[in-house]
């Protein structure tokens, strides 16, 4: 008691220098007094949140290719990056925790594998959402601020840190999940009975495992599989929404006209608008890349995760450059010809060599710089910024292409070689698309080019609008397409 007495009379005594915060600023003394959790349960709990990120971004990459919303291809890519990102910090913080082999690439519990397999195999847009954004996310979310509160703000600060981080990214997905969710309202409802013993299992399955992080008494249930009890395969073929309503058109050779001397600037922003949000088929195909990769270091899911995520911002700029034009980008028949061809006639390896032979044009003055030069000499400061920014993203994609491509070959040039002539592998099935009824492979570019025109109050240039060159013999890097279904 004496003791107790007098630590206490010191401690209420104590102040910092100058009434300077105690400690940097991590806690209060009391707070740094607790016990908080073991090295051990630290580590334990670390990992299983590991596992429910890598799990997470699998999903993510595997599911958005087939998902036809557009938006949620969009957030899909968002949210699968910050989950790789995390993984990265979580495996680097058990690795500063006495624990070699880190054992990282292990399941911490079976229960806990069905509970991600289930969501995985989810038939159902409405299924998918409900699994990862109203139950996986909002688990996660929970198990992070358990271990935040629980453990030691002091001596487990870098987990602490770590922790805070991921914890304002899971409640950003969750946020936005929610409001997905409330989107489908009417399906889900529709389904309510199935999908809600569909749900009970993923409760089950979280029960069985001791909850998210493994905290909780584990009630020791055998979870019967219901969506995974076959084994998932996913959709390499892409998927596009109703305001997709042309995939097949490749009616207007967009490089050709903004290459061209004799076409003006102004217009030409239109095209590269249309070339950003093209590029939701990089994502596309990028997935595919991912998914079918297996056994890299960590480092390569999360750099191609990015350049991923990159790619679906890309598209988005081009959505928000069609309405500062005031223009119906609806009405830009935008394909999805190319993640398709290579999706289904290229290996994963393959795919990866004509993305950094597509980057490697990308680098010179007619390709990123010229789109940024022409923006500016269009004298649209929206355009200018975006290709900007376009232009610093494709540097990064390209290193990314020398660590985790290049490095397979013996030379950069042989590694380019090799992904152009895995382009000129891809048949192209122009006239095959248009006999079958898919597509007449209109020319979309009047039209839309005189809305801009009455948006902006121009009078049409009569060369600009009768601008008619297509893809059916060129490339979009305008070298000849080789062959044709």
């Amino acid at each position: 008691m004496l003791a107790e007495a007098k630590s206490f009379r010191i401690m209420s005594m104590y102040q910092p220098l100058h009434g300077l915060p105690a400690l940097a600023g991590l806690a209060s003394f009391d707070d740094a007094q607790r016990p908080g959790l073991s090295v051990e349960e630290c580590v334990r709990r670390l990992k299983r949140f590991h596992y429910a990120f890598r799990r997470l971004q699998e999903i993510f990459i595997a599911r958005l290719i087939a998902e036809p919303a557009y938006e949620l291809k969009m957030a899909f890519s968002l949210h699968a990056h910050y989950c790789a990102e995390h993984v990265a910090a979580l495996r680097q913080r058990v690795g500063e925790m006495r624990e070699p082999p880190l054992g990282l690439d292990l399941v911490p519990d079976p229960a806990l594998e069905v509970f991600f397999d289930e969501i995985f195999a989810a038939p159902t847009t409405e299924e998918l959402l409900l699994g990862i954004y109203a139950h996986a996310l909002p688990a996660l979310g929970a198990a992070l601020k358990k271990h935040r509160a629980e453990t030691n703000p002091l001596a487990d600060a870098p987990s602490v840190r770590c922790l805070k981080f991921a914890l304002l990214e899971v409640e950003e997905m969750a946020e936005y999940g929610a409001k997905a969710v409330a989107a489908f309202a009417a399906q889900i409802a529709a389904h309510k009975a199935d999908i809600d013993r569909w749900l009970a299992v993923l409760d089950d399955a979280l029960l069985a495992a001791g909850g998210l992080d493994g905290t909780s008494a584990k009630s020791g249930k055998t979870i019967a599989r219901q969506h995974s009890a076959t084994p998932f395969t996913y959709d390499s073929v892409p998927k596009r929404d109703a305001r997709f309503p042309d995939p097949y058109n490749m009616g207007v050779n967009a490089e050709v006209f903004l290459y061209d001397p004799a076409m003006p600037p102004e217009p030409k922003v239109l095209m590269m608008f249309y070339k950003r949000l093209r590029e939701i088929d990089v994502p596309e195909m990028m997935a595919s890349i991912i998914t079918e990769t297996r056994g890299k270091p960590w480092g390569y899911y999360r750099d191609m995760t990015r350049q991923l995520w990159d790619e679906a911002r890309h598209a988005m700029l081009g959505e928000v450059g069609f309405l500062s034009l005031g223009v119906d980008w609806t009405k830009v028949m935008v394909n999805f010809t190319w993640s398709l061809g290579l999706n289904t006639q290229l290996t994963a390896k393959e795919r990866h060599g004509v993305l950094y032979f597509i980057e490697q044009g990308l680098m010179p003055k007619t390709g990123k710089r010229f789109e940024w030069e022409t923006a500016q000499a269009a004298h649209n400061a929206l355009s200018a910024l975006f290709q900007d920014y376009d232009w610093a993203d494709e540097v990064l994609h390209a290193r990314i292409g020398r660590d985790w491509y290049v490095s397979q070959f013996e030379n950069p040039k042989e590694a380019v070689d090799w992904g152009d002539r895995a382009w000129s592998k891809v048949l192209i099935g122009w006239r095959q698309w248009k006999d079958e009824g898919l597509t007449e492979h209109r020319n979309w570019w009047p039209e839309v080019y005189l809305d801009w025109c009455r948006a902006q109050g121009l009078t049409p240039d009569e060369k600009v609008l009768a601008y008619h060159e297509t893809y059916e013999a060129k490339r979009a890097d305008l070298r000849l397409v080789s062959a044709s279904a």
